[in-house]
């Protein structure tokens, strides 16, 4: 079995963020099967998707990572779909719309890849995974591949059981409900129209939301109410139409990216003593200031 892998990889290209270094080795499997031997031959090695909510440290990562990215197969049988993890949200929505199915609209306006946003229960406009996944396959580091039903996945905000038990997304089903291509393309057209007005074009490099909701409250809202709006950092700055998204629009760090999220965060721990969690992840370690600042925003 012969496996796409590239040794000393440059991964800024790939990054919603177009920031990143070099990694020591990066996995590209198509597939389960090469999924599973690249996991049995590698210990400890780190699993993304698309790259769409990850910084990456400019010192980049000398490890060993696997993307998905590659993982595209899609198969639709009546209403139900199953998709590998590797698809980009965008793609698979239009794909189900063209078979008039409905449930899957949200993923319009994401960057990401199926994987990812079952991964994190990704939704919006009413709509999330939870409300439609059937089940998902996952690896577990213990317990090899498991098929997980919806009431097994743990599903909360932005969250699922796959983050607690470090599970990996392989592929997700879902069962859809029968539409018109027509009445399902309006409501993506709406999705879209709705981002525009509220999210940063990716033309403007970003990673999406870049805290999390803390319960009951909104950190859009947080931080716009402590000035975060029209903060910045090296050549990175808080969108000002959105105060928890950062746009990279002039060649930023990682560092930079860091450093304005640690005054975020200050800023609104200050004011209201609550912590703000991250929501995009990071991969580093090589960096001492780095290490220093994710030592607070991720608590290790």
């Amino acid at each position: 079995m012969v496996i796409n892998c590239e040794k000393n990889f440059d991964i800024k290209r790939l990054t919603s963020f177009k920031i990143g270094g070099k990694i020591g080795e990066v996995f590209l499997p198509e597939n389960i099967d090469e999924f599973e031997q690249i996991l049995k031959e590698n210990n400890n090695i780190k699993v993304f998707g698309n790259l769409s909510n990850t910084l990456i440290s400019d010192d980049g990562y000398d490890g060993k990572i696997i993307l998905t990215r590659n993982m595209k197969s899609v198969t639709i049988d009546g209403n139900k779909v199953l998709a590998d993890a590797g698809i980009r949200g965008p793609k698979l929505a239009q794909v189900v719309c063209e078979k008039g199915l409905s449930g899957l609209e949200f993923m319009i306006g994401f960057p990401g890849s199926v994987g990812g946003e079952v991964y994190m229960n990704a939704s919006a406009n009413s709509q999330s995974v939870s409300d439609k996944l059937k089940y998902a396959i996952c690896y577990s580091q213990n317990e090899g591949i498991m098929k997980l039903y919806n009431d097994e996945m743990k599903f909360r905000y932005r969250s699922s059981r796959c983050q607690d038990e470090d599970l990996i997304v392989l592929q997700a089903c879902f069962e859809l409900e029968k539409s018109t291509c027509e009445d399902v393309q309006k409501r993506m057209d709406e999705n879209l129209k709705f981002r525009k007005e509220h999210q940063p074009s990716l033309a403007l490099p970003n990673c999406g939301s870049i805290f999390k909701n803390p319960k009951g409250d909104s950190s859009g809202r947080l931080l716009d109410s402590v000035g975060a709006k029209g903060m910045s950092c090296g050549g990175v700055r808080v969108w000002e139409n959105h105060a928890n998204f950062i746009v990279n629009d002039n060649s930023g760090s990682s560092l930079d990216v860091l450093s304005l999220m640690l005054q975020m965060y200050n800023k609104v721990k200050d004011t209201y003593n609550i912590e703000l969690e991250p929501e995009i992840r990071f991969l580093g370690g090589k960096n001492n200031k780095e290490n220093e600042i994710c030592k607070i925003l991720y608590k290790k």
